[in-house]
């Protein structure tokens, strides 16, 4: 990426950070020991789609965590400062939340190593640290918060997706699942201001932040297709499917879109365009009021309470 001198900023005081909420780490308990291997009933290809998205997660969202870290000591303003703790205690929550699934895919037959390794690899190898200082380690360090408020705006726009995506319901996955995703969806959908203004915070450059999201979103795809062909390649309940159908991955995508398991790809790419006009803003994505009130009844927030 290349170098670009940050411009750090104070936040406008009419600029809605989190909707007036207060963020907060959630106590949530999941069972998931009871969980069949295709949680999507007769749906492997959808399963094993949820499964990526279950198993980058904690390496990612444990790599926003160090980087919000390192931001923190660099922001004076008390209300981003206090979303940006809240939204790192909800960030470390989901990936230790996510991480029942890796053992659940162990237990299953699956061995999500190889996988991991690769995603792993991408945040501590090449966005991990790096011998910097004065003026080139402030700018490493916005380059990092652009990706994540790239990275943060697909988890969004995916988080007010599965909150209302009635197909799931129809399909009949697994109510433990079903929680899970929603329960993090809408964490994501009430903290969806913050790594959007943290960025504002010390760059206000559209010019960074639509490349950022153009060089994320592919290596995100990637990731997505590499991961689902490889837990479709070693799925022991799908010894007697051919290889070859095994490998296809996007008229599998079509169909599992089509029931409404998957969001469609004229959602995507709507939602996704939504980041690229230079008027845009997280708040016009999902909706706090339902984020906050599916928290309330969530089966493993009140589990856990």
């Amino acid at each position: 990426m290349a170098t670009q001198e940050p411009t750090m900023k104070l936040l406008d005081s009419d600029v809605p950070v989190s909707d007036n909420v207060a963020l907060h780490a959630r106590k949530v308990t999941f069972d998931f020991s009871g969980l069949p291997l295709h949680y999507v009933p007769g749906d492997p290809f959808s399963t094993h789609v949820l499964n990526v998205l279950n198993l980058l997660l904690p390496a990612g969202e444990e790599w926003f965590v160090e980087t919000f870290k390192e931001a923190l000591p660099l922001i004076e303003d008390e209300k981003l400062r206090e979303d940006v703790i809240g939204f790192m205690g909800q960030e470390a929550m989901h990936a230790h939340a996510h991480s029942g699934i890796r053992d659940l895919l162990r237990n299953k037959g699956i061995d999500t190593a190889p996988f991991i390794d690769q995603a792993t690899w991408i945040f501590e190898s090449f966005l991990g640290p790096r011998p910097l200082t004065g003026l080139r380690k402030q700018n490493y360090l916005v380059e990092k918060l652009a990706v994540i408020a790239a990275l943060e705006h697909v988890f969004t726009f995916l988080g007010d997706w599965v909150l209302n995506a009635e197909g799931l319901d129809k399909a009949g996955v697994h109510p433990t699942i079903l929680d899970l995703l929603r329960w993090h969806g809408a964490e994501e959908v009430e903290h969806r201001m913050v790594a959007h203004e943290t960025l504002k915070y010390f760059d206000h450059s559209y010019i960074r932040r639509a490349r950022t999201q153009l060089i994320a979103s592919p290596v995100l795809i990637f990731l997505f297709w590499r991961g689902v062909r490889y837990l479709m390649s070693v799925d022991p309940q799908l010894g007697n499917m051919p290889e070859s159908e095994r490998k296809i991955f996007w008229r599998n995508f079509f169909r599992a879109a089509n029931r409404g398991v998957l969001p469609s790809l004229p959602h995507l790419v709507k939602r996704m365009a939504q980041y690229f006009s230079p008027r845009y803003t997280p708040g016009g994505v999902g909706d706090t009021a339902q984020a906050v009130a599916y928290l309330a009844s969530s089966p493993a927030a009140r589990a856990a309470s």
